[in-house]
């Protein structure tokens, strides 16, 4: 086999158990659950950072108010010593406060619905995913025993019956020929068989002479 010839066998075979790999159910299914668990990690690590921003917006919202909460105090004191001007700086400090605090809050209600939706879209995949890996249990179970019947199937399909056909004849053919050449011989050592048997009873020649003496008197006695 030439290199060429040889790397194309080889890039094929390969192509081959790639397209294998891609069709094969149980490695679908392991893809699809690497896929779910990452989009799992995505989603916890989104939901972290959620939460990590709603606590920063409640931290800035208790800042805010302990800001407004101390400017107050310190306009009714400015206010009591008669200091105008101190006053009317902590009220415009305060009222900026007020403003800013109300915004922190409305943002704060915002984030806060972002993160419930996030851990609902986040517990759904987690359900989903649960799902998804008592069902691939079940489909691997289900591909395993389908995939044993397919190469029992397979191997039975690739059994060769012509020439299981082939060499059945030729057992019979040997068994045939067997059975000739024992029919065979008995028709040869058969006749043999009978001329032994003829040539061990023969007539001897005393019997003979016996036979003729016992005839002779017979006659002559009738002729008397």
């Amino acid at each position: 086999m030439g290199i060429f010839k040889r790397l194309k066998t080889i890039t094929m075979a390969e192509i081959n158990e790639g397209l294998d790999r891609i069709e094969d159910p149980i490695a679908m299914l392991n893809e699809y659950s690497r896929e779910m668990e990452n989009e799992i990690a995505k989603g916890q690590k989104a939901l972290a950072a959620q939460i990590f921003t709603e606590k920063k917006q409640e931290a800035l919202i208790s800042e805010t108010k302990a800001l407004v909460e101390k400017r107050t105090r310190q306009t009714k004191l400015a206010i009591n010593q008669e200091e105008e001007a101190m006053a009317k700086l902590a009220i415009q400090e305060k009222l900026t406060g007020e403003k800013q605090l109300s915004l922190y809050q409305e943002q704060f209600e915002s984030i806060k619905k972002q993160t419930q939706i996030l851990l609902e879209k986040l517990e759904q995949l987690m359900e989903t995913y649960q799902y998804m890996q008592q069902k691939k249990i079940l489909l691997a179970s289900r591909a395993n025993v389908a995939r044993s019947i397919k190469q029992i199937q397979k191997s039975t399909v690739s059994v060769q019956t012509d020439s299981i056909a082939r060499g059945i004849a030729r057992a019979e053919d040997r068994i045939l020929l067997m059975e000739a050449e024992v029919q065979s011989g008995q028709q040869f050592y058969a006749p043999l068989a009978q001329y032994h048997s003829l040539d061990e009873h023969s007539i001897s020649d005393e019997a003979v002479n016996s036979e003729y003496e016992k005839l002779k008197n017979e006659k002559e006695g009738i002729l008397s």
